[in-house]
């Protein structure tokens, strides 16, 4: 068992160095505290396996990879989780939004002789909205804040401009309070789990 945990200690450090990740960013990843990641890493303890698993999609190797013994001159694989770029993905879908927006804009101004200048107002918050839902099912927490925000504020600014004939500058009055709970929730801590 000993041998088991100096084997997986070894593995977890390597392939975390080899990422450019402290112990503290691998545990905020895993939800642990840095710690317990210290405790793997001397082979003081040894990760249940949930954790085996979600260190393997981290660093985009298999749970057997991490179980095995390596060579020192043995290539570490490349970190890509689940082998998909995710910033690729994420144009892909942005652009999609906008480029249907324009489908529909034409089709519109074709058929109808109408310009509806307004689909491109709603088509900013649904972008953003995508965008914010793609970056936290890949588990990124940068930019969740700004995602949040900018989300926020275009749903006031498309209301506007779709009624812009009204005047409701007061809409821009309920992004205050709405921007002070974001902060608020960004400020407040997740407690980690400690593995015993």
């Amino acid at each position: 068992m000993s041998d088991l945990k100096k084997i997986v200690a070894d593995n977890i450090t390597s392939l975390r160095v080899s990422a450019g990740m402290t112990q503290s960013e691998l545990g905020e990843k895993l939800n642990y505290s840095d710690k317990s990641v210290s405790k793997w890493e001397r082979a003081a303890a040894l990760p249940d396996a949930f954790v085996l698993k979600r260190l393997g999609e981290i660093f985009g190797v298999s749970v057997d990879y991490i179980l095995s013994e390596h060579t020192h001159n043995e290539q570490l694989p490349t970190v890509q989780e689940r082998g998909y770029n995710h910033k690729m993905i994420t144009l892909i879908a942005f652009f999609g939004i906008w480029a249907l927006a324009l489908l529909v804009f034409v089709v519109f101004w074709i058929n109808m002789s109408a310009f509806l200048w307004q689909i491109f107002v709603v088509a900013l918050p649904v972008s953003i909205l995508v965008v914010m839902i793609l970056n936290v099912v890949w588990g990124k927490k940068l930019g969740n804040f700004l995602f949040i925000s900018l989300f926020i504020w275009s749903i006031i600014l498309a209301v506007y401009l779709c009624f812009l004939d009204r005047n409701w500058w007061q809409l821009f009055l309920l992004g205050v309070p709405a921007q002070i709970i974001v902060i608020l929730s960004f400020n407040v801590r997740q407690r980690k789990k400690f593995l015993k």
